[in-house]
């Protein structure tokens, strides 16, 4: 057997996965050394060891309470918005009726910033959670509807065209042509509605809020104190690295099995 003809050998993953980790820790070696010196005011940057202290603590407490509000309130938000911005992409997508009539009004709605809903959900919907999750749902609604409707207008014509002379209707079309076709750029709205649901959580869970990562966040800031703060944000970041970690593999799959499906997955 020839040098050529052995097989290759992958590169080994974990140390690529762990320059991932380097600046990090850098960063937090550097910032307990500035503070420790006293270059920085504690007062204002707590050491990252008084605020993992601060999170072992709230592990103790009432830490799972506040996750558990926030992870329900995102993912309820996060699946009406999506679900919502999947259907008007697929209609706006495949009608330019539709588009003249409503993109005009989503345009519009876009640019308002998350806090400037707020008094208005406060007026509508009082503080209950079905504010909080609406919030969230027009954060997730945007980016979905862009990509889905950016998709599908990359389809190929012929694929719809071929579908409308055997018959298929519009939830027949969107299931088994629209959909698989336009699948990458679904998930790349999926996934950035995904992070703007746990930037629209902070602003939703303003509204008279008395558990979540948000509350957190605004009992740190009266009580001043940053440890507390930094630590909220903190959970807030794994929490988003784990749910759009969760994503991308979903979108890997669901990418792999279409390839196989459709035959272009080939082996040499």
């Amino acid at each position: 057997m020839t040098a050529s003809a052995l097989p290759a050998r992958r590169p080994r993953q974990w140390p690529r996965r762990l320059k991932g980790l380097a600046l990090p820790l850098v960063l937090i070696v550097l910032l307990e050394a500035v503070v420790r010196l006293g270059w920085i005011a504690a007062y204002q940057m707590p050491t990252p060891s008084e605020v993992f202290q601060t999170l072992l603590q709230l592990a103790d407490g009432a830490l799972w309470k506040h996750i558990g509000a926030s992870l329900t309130r995102v993912l309820a938000g996060f699946a009406i918005g999506a679900l919502l911005g999947l259907l008007f992409a697929a209609w706006v997508g495949l009608s330019r009726e539709a588009e003249a009539w409503l993109e005009p009004t989503f345009a519009s709605l876009r640019a308002i910033p998350s806090l400037a809903w707020v008094p208005l959900l406060l007026l509508w919907l009082g503080i209950g959670e079905t504010s909080k999750v609406t919030l969230i749902a027009i954060g997730a609604f945007f980016p979905v509807y862009l990509n889905g409707v950016a998709a599908i207008r990359n389809i190929d014509r012929k694929l719809v065209e071929v579908a409308r002379m055997y018959g298929f209707g519009p939830l027949r079309l969107a299931r088994r042509v629209l959909l698989p076709a336009a699948i990458p750029g679904v998930f790349t709205g999926l996934r950035s509605a995904l992070s703007l649901s746990w930037m629209f959580l902070v602003a939703a869970e303003l509204i008279a809020a008395t558990r979540g990562l948000g509350y957190l966040l605004s009992d740190g800031r009266e009580t001043s104190r940053p440890d507390l703060v930094l630590a909220a944000i903190i959970v807030l970041a794994l929490l988003g690295k784990l749910t759009d970690g969760l994503l991308a593999t979903l979108e890997r799959r669901w990418l792999a099995w279409r390839d196989t499906f459709d035959g272009t997955d080939t082996k040499a």
